[in-house]
């Protein structure tokens, strides 16, 4: 039954942040904007004869069939906030150029490496703890199954970054992907915008 209810998205986080707030390795105090949650999820959705996902009237009626899937040990989905397409399109993340973000990442059945393309993390707590001092600039990150990390970043030039687990094959095929769109002004004095971005050609 354990198992069963935290592959059916029945888990979370809770976030204990030290009464002096978060603090970089010196000790000096982080501040930070806005807060994303990001939930990941391992999912285990049982196929018909013909290979199509299963429809059920309750939850408790897939209870025999998704044990029998998630025995497995291989996903049909990892997902990010109980759903494919959760933090993309028209539900993206939103920041401002100039904004500090605090990103909060828990699996609570599997380990994986979240990934900002476009940017990365600043201060990280892998290990959610606050009272640790952060570990700086990495490109990925490691959140262990049954724990929640902690990634502050700072936007600094307006796009569309994709924040991904980093095993690209469950991020691309599987649904571990979100969107942030951080609005504001290109700074070319960070890097050059040689032609604004616009349609891709086609011949």
């Amino acid at each position: 039954m354990i198992p069963w209810h935290v592959v059916s998205g029945m888990n979370g986080a809770v976030m204990v942040l030290p009464r002096d707030g978060l603090k970089d390795e010196a000790g000096k105090a982080l501040k930070y904007d806005r807060i994303f949650y990001i939930g990941e999820h391992d999912l285990y959705v049982p196929r018909d004869e013909n290979g199509k996902f299963k429809k059920f009237a309750s939850l408790g009626e897939s209870y025999d069939e998704t044990l029998q899937v998630m025995r497995g040990l291989i996903p049909s989905h990892v997902v990010f906030n109980g759903k494919v397409g959760s933090l993309t399109g028209d539900n993206a993340l939103k920041a401002k150029v100039g904004e500090t973000v605090l990103i909060i990442h828990a699996q609570a059945n599997r380990d994986t490496r979240p990934h900002l393309i476009g940017g990365h993390g600043d201060h990280v707590w892998e290990e959610g703890k606050f009272v640790n001092a952060p570990a700086k600039d990495l490109e990925t990150w490691f959140i262990r199954g049954g724990s929640a990390g902690a990634a502050l970043y700072t936007f600094l030039q307006p796009g569309l970054y994709a924040y991904v687990n980093h095993n690209l094959i469950e991020a691309a095929e599987l649904g571990a992907t979100a969107h942030v769109t951080v609005e504001g002004e290109w700074n070319d004095d960070l890097m050059k915008q040689v032609q604004a971005p616009g349609p891709i050609p086609t011949n």
